[in-house]
């Protein structure tokens, strides 16, 4: 399974990598550092689930679900930030995601967020 990782912190990215290596699952990942690479990353590859942050330059994570959720209405997505207010957890949900995790992360919280996105 494909998993498109979207941050604009290189080490949050490796990070969740190695959670999700060791979550059992064999995923191949492509990643993007901002919203804009993360669009145009999913026309390019269709991945089976994107876990994108809110906060990047040039485009954040929330109109990065909004268009996605354009190009496809079944996109998989759990969005991701440091500042879990309820009002961004609205605004992910309303766009599009299917779940959302507060940093920094705790392993367990990401592998059941994942599984359960992807029905494994």
């Amino acid at each position: 399974m494909k998993v498109l990782l979207v941050d604009d912190a290189m080490s949050v990215r490796m990070s969740l990598r190695n959670i999700l290596d060791d979550s059992g699952c064999d995923f191949t990942y492509l990643e993007a550092s901002t919203g804009t690479e993360a669009v145009r990353e999913y026309k390019k590859s269709s991945p089976d689930l994107v876990i994108m942050d809110i906060l990047m330059p040039e485009m954040d994570g929330i109109t990065a679900v909004e268009k996605i959720m354009e190009e496809n209405s079944q996109a998989k997505i759990i969005m991701c930030s440091a500042n879990g207010n309820q009002k961004k957890v609205v605004q992910a949900v309303t766009a599009g995601a299917i779940d959302f995790i507060v940093k920094p992360y705790e392993a367990h919280k990401v592998i059941e967020s994942v599984k359960k996105a992807l029905e494994l």
